[in-house]
C-alpha cells in the first residue's frame, strides 16, 4: 500500500490516476479531452484541491439479467472471473479507493439486479447516483434494445438527471469474432449517441479494457465534481461582490417613514 505524503489515506499503487484514460471510441464519447482541466490540475497538485469537489462518487450498474454486470465489477474489484452465472439478488456493493491528482477519491459501485422481480428493490438504490453504467451483452443484440429503458429507470430516481454521467458498456467481447462484432458496435455506438452516453466494449473474462474503463469513469467523475465546486464558489463570490444581490431596502427606515407622513393640516 502506498500513502501519499501528508495524507491520511491509503490506496494501492494500482489505483493511482494522474491522467484520463482515452475514450474507447471517437464516435461515442462524453467529451474530446485527453487530460484534466488545467484549473483542476493546478488546484489539486498545489494541495488546494483537498476541499474541492465530491470525494465520493456513486456509480450504479444496470442492465438485463445475465449480461455480465457482476462479472464486470468482480474483474475490476477482485481480479476474478466466475463463469458460473449467479443472478444478483437486489443489489451488491463494492468500494474502490483511488488517488487522483494526489487527492483521495472513493468510487461506490452498486451492482443491481436485472431480474424483473427484484426491480422494486434495486430501483431504491438508484437514487443519488452520479454515474449510470448500462451493460449489454454484445453476443445478444436484444439486450442492447433495452438499454434506453434502463437509463430512463435510473433517471426517474434522480431528479437532476441531466448531471448524470452515462456509459453504455458492451460486455463479453471475447465471444464474438471481429467481423461479427463490427456490426454490433455500429448499432451500439448509435444507441450510445441517442443516450448521450460514452460507449465501451470490454471482456470480463480476459480483462480487456476493464481497468481502463473504470479509470475513465473515476477520472471524469472526479473532474466533474471539482469543476462543479469551482462553479458554486464562483457564483457565491459573484453574489457577495454585487451589493444589489443582497439589497432589500436602500433607504433608511426613518427616511422611508418620513416620506410617507401626511402633511399636518392647519386649523
Amino acid at each position: 500500500m502506498d500513502q501519499p505524503k501528508g495524507r491520511n489515506f491509503q490506496v494501492h499503487k494500482d489505483r493511482v490516476i494522474v491522467g484520463f484514460s482515452t475514450a474507447y471510441s471517437k464516435e461515442a464519447r462524453i467529451d474530446d479531452k485527453y487530460d484534466f482541466d488545467p484549473r483542476v490540475k493546478q488546484a489539486c497538485l498545489s494541495d488546494r484541491g483537498s476541499t474541492a469537489g465530491l470525494k465520493i462518487c456513486k456509480m450504479i450498474v444496470v442492465g438485463d439479467t445475465g449480461v455480465g454486470k457482476t462479472c464486470l465489477v468482480n474483474r475490476f474489484c477482485k481480479q476474478s472471473f466466475d463463469k458460473d452465472y449467479k443472478a444478483t439478488i437486489g443489489v451488491d456493493f463494492e468500494v474502490e479507493r483511488f488517488e487522483i491528482l494526489n487527492q483521495p477519491f472513493t468510487l461506490q459501485i452498486w451492482d443491481t439486479a436485472g431480474q424483473e422481480r427484484f426491480q422494486c428493490i434495486a430501483a431504491a438504490y438508484y437514487r443519488g447516483a452520479h454515474v449510470v453504467v448500462v451493460v449489454f451483452d454484445v453476443s445478444d443484440i436484444e439486450t442492447l434494445r433495452s438499454a434506453q429503458g434502463w437509463l430512463e429507470a435510473a433517471q426517474k430516481e434522480n431528479k437532476q438527471s441531466n448531471t448524470l454521467l452515462v456509459f453504455l458498456v458492451g460486455s463479453k467481447r471475447d465471444l464474438l469474432n471481429t467481423s461479427a462484432y463490427e456490426d454490433v458496435e455500429k448499432e451500439a455506438i448509435k444507441t450510445a449517441q441517442e443516450m448521450n452516453a460514452e460507449y465501451w466494449s470490454v471482456s470480463s473474462k480476459t480483462g480487456e479494457r476493464v481497468k481502463e474503463f473504470f479509470f475513465r469513469v473515476s477520472a471524469l467523475s472526479f473532474e466533474r465534481s471539482v469543476m462543479q465546486e469551482f462553479e458554486k464558489r464562483h457564483v457565491a463570490a459573484k453574489q457577495m461582490g454585487d451589493g444589489k444581490s443582497f439589497q432589500i431596502n436602500s433607504k433608511p427606515q426613518s427616511t422611508q417613514n418620513a416620506s410617507h407622513k401626511r402633511p399636518c393640516c392647519k386649523n
